[in-house]
């Protein structure tokens, strides 16, 4: 079985965009203050400016009340965005970008290729997973970090770039000449069909194209045969209002509400409901949704389960039940501002009460089984503590605290041995990190694996550990041989992905994700949607009783 294990805790960063996840829609609207107050404020503004034992900028003043007026508020969901953050932002909700279309990561001091993206600038180049970008533009990319790699293979479109590869297995360099393209990053990747009819498709985040790229996918893998779907919302920190309620729109019947919203300004209290009559009504669904599942992603999971249109499998998500409303305020600047609470359509809120941000990160992964004793929230993050509402089949539901799933299922944790190990570990995680790809890209090279199906053998084990000393982690060989499962599961993942690519990588994961078998099993005895939800109420009692 799978244990979640690195990114745990980094997922934390990747729940949101800076914050715990986000919702946005888009409008403009102002609003003044009083004289009073307005001539306080320049009054106190030119006095600083004036008087001030420091010379401070009066750009750089304005700048500070601003967001000093926005901490104020206590909502970690408000800020400022200015120039990079501001287009990260736009980035992750049209999931476009000017560059080449590489999935890069640094490993042993060089900026590694983990995959280039389909009908981009680099596939078409030839670049190949595994390969190592030595130099950009002529310049030596050696201990450059990952978003200094970025930003120089990012640039305008139609724009000139340079890069110098050493690939696996050979001794000589490689220049590519390219150019950079407008790349679209999409939110739904190619699915996979599993046996027994099943497909799979992930969604993350919810952008603009979120509902058509969907819909396409799952016209395609009906197409060649699916019978049953999981629809993987982890890790997804939300997105788009309106992309979030068009793919609920997808599998729900006209009428059917999907959120409502509700807030003081003017047109922030609204109510969603689905439009269209749903093309694969008799398609059983299994949601998979975990801690890093936030707002927008709630919405969709939330709605499908008040519905009874599929079944919930996972750990509680992250709980952002607000809308934040983007309001441009000049150029490169914008306004992330929270409007409105949003509402499941059984009238469910599920934003997590905490006193702040960190907090309500403690209550989600705390409640994932994740977290040591020493650093859980105080906060009762007890199911029963919850209200009871109910879906439209009469089955209840908890508020608060996020969606929780139907079916409760945890990824398993480090045992005490590879916690042990992580320990040793210490400062050179990253050591560990670079002598397991670097490994996997050397297999690739004596091309000494051959299928897909490989195990990790006791020597491979120990040609890793002795890379890791040779590196300067030296460890204890009983510590290795009580923790030594983590070494061959790391192994395993990075072979597959850098020998095999990115979907041999998935399907070895796929095979010890406890969540995802969970689903499958679900879903391969039942042939309609009633039997998933009758199912699903029978492997799960002890589940059902905590909503009592």
């Amino acid at each position: 079985m799978s244990r979640q294990r690195w990114g745990t805790m980094a997922a934390v960063a990747a729940i949101s965009f800076g914050t715990g996840g986000w919702l946005v829609q888009r409008g403009i609207s102002a609003d003044g203050g009083t004289y009073q107050q307005a001539r306080l404020f320049d009054d106190v503004l030119n006095h600083v400016s004036a008087y001030f034992v420091d010379s401070i900028p009066e750009a750089d003043l304005y700048k500070r009340a601003s967001n000093g007026m926005l901490e104020s508020l206590k909502d970690p969901y408000s800020a400022l965005l200015v120039d990079d953050d501001y287009k990260a932002l736009t980035e992750s909700t049209t999931g476009n970008y000017a560059g080449l279309g590489i999935q890069i990561d640094v490993r042993d001091g060089y900026i590694t290729v983990v995959a280039p993206l389909p009908e981009t600038p680099a596939e078409r180049a030839g670049i190949e997973t595994g390969d190592r970008i030595i130099e950009v533009d002529g310049q030596s990319t050696q201990n450059w970090k990952n978003d200094q790699a970025v930003k120089a293979l990012r640039g305008a479109p139609g724009s000139k770039v340079a890069i110098r590869v050493l690939r696996a297995g050979s001794s000589q360099t490689v220049v590519f000449n390219m150019l950079r393209a407008t790349i679209h990053m999409k939110s739904v990747p190619a699915g996979t069909m599993f046996d027994g009819g099943v497909g799979y498709i992930s969604l993350n985040p919810v952008a603009e194209t979120s509902a058509l790229e969907l819909n396409a996918e799952v016209t395609h893998l009906r197409a060649k045969g699916m019978k049953s779907m999981v629809l993987d919302l982890r890790r997804n920190p939300g997105g788009l209002l309106d992309q979030g309620v068009k793919v609920t729109d997808l599998f729900l019947d006209p009428g059917q509400g999907i959120v409502a919203t509700r807030g003081r300004a003017r047109g922030s209290s609204r109510s969603f409901a689905d439009g269209a009559k749903q093309a694969w009504p008799d398609l059983p669904i299994v949601v998979l949704v975990d801690e890093g599942t936030a707002s927008a992603a709630e919405i969709i999971s939330g709605a499908l389960q008040d519905h009874d249109r599929a079944v919930v499998v996972g750990t509680p998500t992250f709980g952002k039940g607000l809308v934040q409303t983007l309001f441009p305020i000049g150029e490169g600047v914008a306004l992330k501002l929270t409007t409105a609470r949003w509402f499941t359509p059984s009238g469910r809120t599920i934003q997590r009460v905490a006193k702040d941000q960190e907090e309500q990160v403690l209550q989600a992964y705390a409640e994932a089984g994740v977290l040591a004793d020493s650093v859980k929230p105080k906060t009762d993050t007890s199911l029963t503590a919850r209200p009871i509402f109910t879906t439209d089949a009469g089955r209840k539901v908890r508020g608060g605290g996020g969606i929780v799933p139907d079916v409760i299922v945890k990824q398993d944790t480090l045992t005490v041995g590879e916690r042990e190990l992580v320990k040793a570990f210490g400062e050179k995680l990253g050591v560990y990190r670079d002598v397991m790809t670097a490994y996997a890209i050397a297999l690739k090279e004596q091309k000494s694996v051959a299928s897909e199906s490989f195990t990790i053998t006791p020597a491979m084990r120990a040609e890793a550990v002795s890379r890791m000393a040779t590196k300067g982690l030296k460890l204890d060989p009983a510590v290795v041989g009580r923790g030594g499962s983590l070494i061959d599961q790391q192994l395993g993942y990075e072979i597959a992905r850098y020998v095999f690519g990115r979907q041999a990588e998935f399907r070895r994961r796929n095979a010890d994700d406890p969540q995802m078998q969970a689903a499958l099993g679900l879903l391969r005895k039942a042939g309609s949607p009633k039997e998933l939800l009758a199912l699903a109420a029978t492997v799960q009692p002890a589940a059902a009783k905590a909503m009592e």
